[in-house]
Parts: C-alpha cells; structure tokens; sequence
C-alpha cells in the first residue's frame, strides 16, 4: 500500500515546489500591474484629464475610442472557449451592441461600436468566478486577463504619453535628426515617396499603422489556436512580447525625449505641435543642415514617444512571431514590418536611427523572455546582454556623438547597420538552437504519421 502512495506523495511534493514559485510570480505581476494602473492613474488625474482605469470602466457605458481593439480583444478571450460558446458569445456581443447603436443615434450621441465586446469579456469573468472551478476557471480566467491586457496596454500607454508631454518639456530631436545624417536622412526620403504615391499609398498606410494591435491579435489567434482543445496556453506568445514592449518603452521615453520629424521640422500632426514649435518648416522637403545640436522647447501636448520606435519594436515582434505560422500569415507578417516602416518613416512620425533602437529592443526583450522559459541558458544570457550593450550604446552615441556621425556617414552608417545586424544575427542563431526541429529538413515520412486533428 505504501509502495503505491509514497510515489503519489513525492509527485505531489515535487508539483508543489514547482508550482510555488510560479504562484509567486504571477501574484507579484499581479500587484505589480495594478500598483501601476493606479500611480498611472493618480498621476493622470493630477493634469486634470481621466486616467486608463476612468478610461476603461467608462467604455462599459459609452462609446469606445477603438471598436475593433475590442473585438480583438474579445476574440482573444474566446480562444478558451468551445466553438459553440464563441457562437453564442459573438452574438451577444453584436446584440448588445445593435442596442448601444440604437440608442445612441435616438440621443444624437457619438457613434461606436464595442461596448458588447467589453459585455461579452467582463461576463466570462463573472462565468469564471460563478460557475467554473479549478482548472477551467483558472483557464477562463487566464483567457479573460489576455483580453482585458489588450485594451489596457493601449489605456496605460495613452496615460504614459501625457505623462511624457507634461514632464519633459525640452525634447532632443536636433541630436537624432543630426544622427540621421549618417544613414542619409531616412525620414526625408521616404516622406517625399510617400507623398508621391497619392492617397491611395497614404491611406493604406496609415491603416496599416493604426491597426497595429489588430494585426498582432491574428498572429497571436493562430498561437493559441490549440488552448480550447488542450485546455491550457502555450509557454510563449506574441501578447507577452507586446506587453512587455508596451511597459518597457515608455520608460525610455522619459530618457530620451523626442517628438519626431513632422513636429520639429514641420507643421505638425494629430492636432498637435505647429510651425510656430518646429526649428524650422522643411520636412520632408529638405534634410536639415548639418549645426551643432542643442535641447529645443516644444509644446505640452505633442508625445515624445520617437526614441525607439515602438511601432516599429511591435511590428518587429509580430514578423517574429509569425515565422512559426503557414505561409500566408508569413507574408502578412512581412507585409506589417515593411508597410509600418515605411509610415513611420513616411508620415514623419520617427528618424531612421529610432527604428535601428527599436529592432535591437524588441529582439533582446524576445530573447530575454525565452531565454527565461528555457531556465536562463548561457547562449541566451550572452544574446540579451549583447543585445542590451548594444541598446544602450545606441543612446549614449546618438546623444553624445551626433556631429561625428554626421560628418562620417560612410564609417557611423554601415556601422549602425552592423551592430544591429549582429543582434539580429545572434537572435537567429540562438533561435535555431532553441528550435532545433524547424531548421532541420521534414521528413517525408513523418507526414503520413501526423494526426489530421494537429494539421
């Protein structure tokens, strides 16, 4: 009898030591969050405008700022859900939401869908605690904290970027528009392609670029596709990386202030900045010329989220992600990158030396959160210490070597182009390493061996 119940007990013992830490863990992410909601918060009531949490609990009754954020975020909550739950729960959520549209056009009121979706996500939480238990309300409950991370990352990140208008009044873009010399002023260039092309190429890329977040939502979709079945989520997502982009980023923000070509050099966009801020009204007709860069003043409004890029670390992230995917979701993934470059660039909204800190910051916060699903391995520490080297030697040349690298564009430009290539080429080797299975040839015969339900 002893012989059958000890091994019993040292598993459940062993579960248990496995089990505490990660507990810990997610208790402390969890205090963590919500002590940053609220300093957020406090801090955004502080400038007299509502914080993310106002902001969030406000769209369960009036219109939303973005309807299909919602619904993606619905859609992320529902992939722990069966087939015929998302039925019923899509069909609530439209209900609810032909209700909000009919009341809102009676009173004359601002039109936008999304409240169902917000219903539909907030009622699973209510289903979680009420009527699951165990490890299906924890698998809901985990479904329902994806969803709610979506719409809160993008609640957090507006209250960060006031933040950023509000605290740093002096912004640094002469010393990163001095840089860009070296990689032959990227903004100018692409800006005048842009305009070239009409508004057909300027509203598709805007929409690529607003719909960031959406794109992100499909690539994840396809990562978790298997959760309903396998009642559980896979170790590492696209949705980890966002966050965690979301929440380091604007940190550096504070450090490195910027508002971007299009307000420092010209008239402005989103309503905010003019020409009576900028240095001068020349993008993107004509680079800057090459003086010696000082701080310059700029309005209380206009965020300084240039330096780095992270449209361009987010998009980054999904072309990684979407490498694991079939071939259609390969090409959007190159699609997004390219096409949200080239806004970023072309709408004058960042330098090109923003988008090389961008890629390099994105790729060592990847490698750091695999590095630490596979228990910190010596190749991964190497990655993400280089990788942040590298990160950190980007800021120190782009504020204390601007001049230099403008007048030897030859020598700082395919060096720039060098270093990041070499945390893109270490990500990749180490990634085979991690994956060894998707570098090697498929086997034909294993083909025959696949179950029809894992295709």
């Amino acid at each position: 009898m002893f012989s059958r119940v000890l091994p019993r007990i040292r598993s459940t013992v062993a579960s248990d030591k496995w089990r505490r830490p990660k507990v810990i863990l997610w208790t402390a992410a969890v205090v963590v969050g919500i002590g940053f909601m609220l300093a957020l918060e406090v801090a955004a009531r502080g400038y007299g405008v509502p914080g993310p949490i106002t902001n969030q609990a406000s769209e369960v009754i009036f219109a939303p700022k973005s309807g299909p954020l919602l619904y993606a975020s619905m859609a992320l909550t529902m992939v722990v859900l069966t087939w015929r739950e998302r039925f019923i729960a899509t069909g609530v959520a439209a209900g609810i939401d032909i209700v909000f549209f009919l009341v809102r056009w009676l009173l004359d009121a601002k039109m936008m869908f999304g409240n169902g979706a917000l219903w539909v996500i907030l009622g699973c939480a209510v289903v979680a605690v009420t009527r699951r238990t165990g490890r299906e309300r924890a698998l809901l409950l985990k479904g329902v904290g994806l969803g709610l991370l979506l719409v809160a990352g993008r609640k957090t990140g507006d209250a960060w970027l006031l933040i950023t208008s509000k605290t740093r009044p002096m912004v640094l873009d002469q010393y990163l528009a001095t840089a860009d010399h070296a990689l032959g002023n990227p903004s100018w260039l692409v800006g005048r392609l842009v305009r070239a092309t009409g508004p057909v190429g300027t509203h598709l890329l805007d929409w690529v670029y607003i719909q960031l977040a959406v794109a992100a939502v499909i690539v994840t979709l396809y990562q978790l596709r298997h959760v309903a079945a396998e009642r559980r989520f896979p170790r590492h997502h696209l949705v980890r990386t966002f966050l965690v982009i979301g929440l380091l980023g604007p940190s550096i923000y504070m450090i490195f202030p910027v508002v971007g070509p299009v307000f420092a050099y010209g008239t402005g966009a989103f309503g905010t900045g003019g020409e009576h801020w900028a240095l001068a009204n020349i993008w993107p007709d004509r680079p800057p010329s090459l003086t010696t860069p000082h701080p310059m003043v700029y309005d209380e409004i206009t965020p300084r989220n240039c330096m780095p890029s992270l449209h361009t670390a987010w998009a980054t992230a999904i072309f990684i992600h979407s490498r694991r995917g079939p071939r259609a979701l390969r090409y959007a993934g190159t699609f997004w990158l390219i096409a949200t470059l080239s806004a970023t660039l072309g709408f004058g909204y960042h330098y090109g030396v923003d988008l090389i800190a961008g890629v390099v910051f994105t790729l060592t916060i990847e490698a750091a959160l695999r590095t630490y699903d596979l228990g910190w391995d010596r190749a991964g520490i190497v990655l993400v210490v280089h990788g942040a080297a590298v990160f950190a030697g980007l800021l120190l040349a782009y504020r204390y070597l601007p001049v230099e690298m403008a007048r030897h564009p030859w020598v700082y430009g395919p060096l720039l182009l060098m270093v990041m290539g070499s945390v893109v080429y270490g990500y990749v080797r180490v990634d085979r390493r991690w994956t060894p299975e998707a570098a090697s040839p498929r086997q034909p015969e294993r083909r025959a061996e696949r179950h029809p339900e894992l295709v």
